[in-house]
């Protein structure tokens, strides 16, 4: 059914799961449409990003945010429309960027919402390329990775759009970009519109040596979205002092245990002592100050404007289609940044 004014469509968390997340992990329920206090605003949710991400957050596991609980709605940034407003600041149709998770509507005291006026253009875009995965690009490349000109960056996941954005900021400043994608069409996207010098697919049986081909010099900074097969095929090509910002490892979010097959931690860790490599992991409104996220906004936003930046989004219609979509996203079968249309 599509988004109504009487009534709350929303997605809870009915079970944790063990391994890739069914058809009974989320239950969609829905209810009447609650109303502002004196002190809340009413949102009505047009966008819903679709993040790697939540399947951590499905977890009753030690992590850096508190689990989503049996029942509660399920976590993710929207792109929101005020309804009604009882909060300075905001008027019905102002549009903000919030946390209200996967429904229609929400209440809110304002705390962590970002207004986007009244008429933003391309208001999704707050959800990618002008919000958090494009900080997490910018932030984790620049901040960690601190790449040279001449150096080599190798980024994993490179048409999503973290890894999309990272190469073409390391494009920018002066580095050889060797991205890491599935599939043809995907690494023609990678070097034909985003401007890197080379994609390998990881689908390919030689993937490892073709990597090894792309990267005559080594790898100097390697960021890290996936884990797993990529990761070993890297390890080999690290540079001594070479940088590692850990950003995701997509590819084991839903392992149930350990994965099958050699333990690889003896030669990551021996890699990691041998070439000196620089590891470090990120959660990117936690690592870094608020100048880093104003320069960030700064510079990208002059990108785009001037075309050195470019954005792709997979739109996904309906809010129903959410756990679909969202279990593609975590199988790689998105191209671009995952994004529902909600409204």
């Amino acid at each position: 059914m599509p988004q109504t004014p009487e009534f709350n469509r929303r997605f809870v968390l009915a079970e944790r799961p063990n391994g890739a997340p069914d058809e009974n992990t989320l239950r969609l329920e829905k209810t009447k449409v609650p109303q502002p206090d004196e002190a809340q605003m009413l949102l009505r949710t047009e966008y819903l990003s679709l993040d790697p991400y939540m399947r951590g957050r499905m977890n009753d596991a030690k992590s850096y945010a508190t689990p989503v609980g049996i029942g509660e709605v399920m976590t993710g940034q929207v792109v929101a429309e005020v309804v009604e407003s009882n909060l300075d600041g905001f008027a019905p149709g102002d549009h903000v960027l919030a946390g209200s998770g996967w429904q229609d509507y929400a209440l809110s005291d304002g705390t962590d919402v970002t207004s986007l006026g009244t008429a933003p253009e391309n208001p999704s875009w707050a959800l990618g390329i002008l919000g958090m995965p494009g900080y997490t690009a910018y932030a984790g490349l620049l901040k960690i990775g601190a790449p040279k000109p001449g150096e080599t960056v190798v980024v994993a996941a490179a048409s999503g759009p973290v890894g999309a954005t990272v190469g073409q900021i390391a494009r920018l400043k002066g580095c050889r970009v060797v991205g890491i994608a599935g599939g043809p069409e995907k690494c023609a996207h990678v070097t034909e519109t985003l401007g890197f010098h080379a994609c390998i697919d990881h689908q390919a049986d030689d993937f490892a040596a073709q990597l090894a081909e792309a990267c005559p010099d080594g790898i100097d900074v390697y960021f890290e979205n996936v884990g797993g097969k990529v990761l070993y095929a890297v390890l080999p090509l690290l540079n001594p002092f070479s940088r590692m910002p850990v950003c995701g490892m997509v590819s084991w979010y839903n392992l149930a245990g350990l994965p099958d097959g050699p333990d690889h931690g003896p030669a990551i860790m021996s890699t990691i002592l041998r070439m000196k490599v620089k590891v470090e992991g990120f959660i990117i409104f936690d690592s870094f100050p608020r100048s880093v996220y104003e320069e960030f906004h700064k510079d990208m936003t002059e990108w785009i404007a001037d075309g050195r930046v470019h954005y792709k989004e997979h739109i996904v219609e309906g809010l129903e289609a959410a756990p679909a979509a969202f279990n593609d996203l975590l199988a790689g079968r998105n191209f671009g940044k995952m994004v529902v249309r909600v409204a």
